[in-house]
Parts: C-alpha cells; structure tokens; sequence
C-alpha cells in the first residue's frame, strides 16, 4: 500500500478533525495547544482509534462487529486495506512509527468488549484499561516525537488514568449495554441491571468503590504528568490540559458523593477555559513540568507484565 497523495491526505484529516469535534470535545480543546504537525497526527490518531472502537459499537450484530475487527487486524498485520480510514491509520503507524502490536492490543481491547463484561479483579481491570487506553498513549509518543523509552511508562498510565475516569463516570451508560467494569472484588457479583439504579443496600459500596477507584485514577494522573518534560513544550502544554479536564471529571463526580446515577459527571466550556487557564499559569513555574524523571514506580504495572510498552524497572 502506498502513502496517500496529499489532496487525499487533506481530505482524511478534515473528516478526522470533524470525528474529534463531535466524539472528543475534551480533546478537541486541547489539540489547540499543540503544533500544526503534532495536531494533525493526533487528529488522525484519534478518529483511527475511535473508527476502530466503532466497529464494535456501532455495528448491526455483535458477530458483525467480530467480523469488522477481524479484518482491521488483518489489515494492521499485512498493512494492506481499501478502507480510508484504516489506510490512513496504516499510514500514520508507518509515519511515526507506531509498532502493530501495540495497535492489535487496541483491538483486543475493543473485541473483549463483544463477550459478557464482568471484570474480576483491579488486575483485570487496569489490563482492560491498558488495551483501550494505554496503547493510545503509546502511540500518543510515536505521533508527538517522543524519542525516550522512559516516556513509555508514564504514557501509559495517562491513558489508564483516563480510562478509569471514563468507567467511574459512565457506570449506568455501560451497565445498559449489560456490562459491568466495576471489580467484583470491589461491589460484589452483582448484576449489570443492578448498577443502573442501585439500591439503597448498594449505593454506600458504589460510592466507596468508586471513591477508591478515582484514588487510583489519581495516582496514575500522577504518574502520567511526569512524563509531561519528555514531550515537546507545546505538546507538553496539550496533553497537560487534557488530562486536567479529564481529571476534573472525576473530582465533579466526588463533589456528587460519587452518585453517578443521579446523572453523568461533566466539565463545560466555561470550566474547561479555567481549567486550562489554571493548568498553563501554574504548572510552568514547577521543576516537575521540565526536570525528567528516571524512575517510575513499578507498582503501578504490577497487573501489565507482558504488554508491549512495559518494562520492568525498579520500585521507588
């Protein structure tokens, strides 16, 4: 497969610009902080992914949607397709970088969701996590030119940080599509049903579970800023304010007493401004958003041995 001609390439990242406006409104406002060329990629990046999790979602018969899958895995390995989209997702992987296996784990990520969710364990959910969530952020440092393998740790655990901010605020909305990623281990083997409008015995361990889970959402936003000094100053300032307003998703749901089904956690225009407005007149003046840090806390992988991306490194 060759490259796309540029009027071609034109047209795939207007419509790739129209997905992120309409599908990833937090993403949107911070792509704006981000270079021409670094915007561009991420665009791109972000409809591939999101055209990939449509497959899934927006298909007519869940075998119809292994079948779709299918075929884009087929497509990553071989690097042949007729599909637009996929074509310029195979170009972008070919013009950053992008390792397959870091994208068939996305798909494996995506598939997993066809069978019956009911996560067992943290374990089990950060893996889950790491595949739709994590390889984004792997592939984030192939798309901004981040050079350092020590970016890898914290870029995964942004996009994990994100993903369990995601779950915490979209309990219902999943619950109704019969799935449930909140840990038995956390609320028990209740039943999907039971989450869209818990009862009076359950709501305190919801809200517990919860609570612990944005906890560790935080310890991973944490980390996931660290990595911010191995970035580009703009992309630095970009994803800094992405993963500000996302984290803000979950302090509105904290503000709630964690009640997320008394309607879905958000952040507004307006807040997003502030946020973002806080975000680059403070964090600019601290050490953490220049000086690298070498180490990353292991812990925090414990669960993902094995993964493309991570790598054993010792504990701090």
């Amino acid at each position: 497969m060759q490259l796309m001609n540029e009027p071609a390439a034109n047209v795939a990242l207007a419509a790739a610009r129209a997905v992120l406006a309409e599908k990833g409104r937090s993403f949107f406002w911070a792509s704006h902080l981000l270079g021409k060329k670094h915007a561009g990629r991420a665009t791109r990046l972000y409809a591939f992914c999101r055209y990939l999790d449509d497959l899934a979602d927006e298909a007519s018969s869940p075998e119809d949607a292994r079948l779709a899958l299918s075929h884009a895995r087929e497509s990553i390995v071989t690097g042949e397709t007729s599909d637009p989209i996929l074509e310029d997702g195979i170009d972008l992987m070919k013009e950053c970088g992008i390792l397959p296996a870091v994208v068939l784990e996305l798909i494996c990520g995506i598939t997993s969701d066809l069978e019956t969710v009911r996560m067992t364990d943290e374990a089990d959910l950060l893996r889950y996590c790491y595949r739709v969530a994590g390889t984004v952020g792997l592939m984030m440092c192939c798309v901004l030119d981040t050079k350092n393998p020590l970016a890898l740790a914290h870029a995964v655990d942004l996009g994990i940080a994100m993903q369990i901010t995601n779950i915490c605020r979209d309990v219902a909305e999943d619950a109704r599509l019969g799935r449930r990623y909140l840990p038995a281990s956390l609320v028990g083997d209740v039943s999907p049903d039971q989450l869209i409008w818990p009862s009076t015995i359950l709501q305190p361990i919801l809200i517990k579970s919860l609570a612990h889970l944005l906890d560790k959402a935080d310890q991973f936003y944490q980390s996931g800023e660290l990595g911010l000094p191995y970035l580009p100053l703009r992309a630095r300032s970009g994803i800094l304010v992405a993963a500000s307003i996302y984290q803000a998703i979950g302090i509105r749901l904290a503000q709630r007493n964690f009640a997320y089904w008394a309607g879905r956690a958000s952040v507004s225009d307006r807040q997003k401004f502030g946020i973002s407005l806080h975000e680059l007149a403070t964090k600019p003046f601290q050490l953490d958003f220049w000086k690298c840090h070498t180490a990353h806390r292991v812990n925090l992988h414990v669960a993902l041995k094995g993964l493309p991306g991570i790598v054993n490194q010792d504990a701090t």
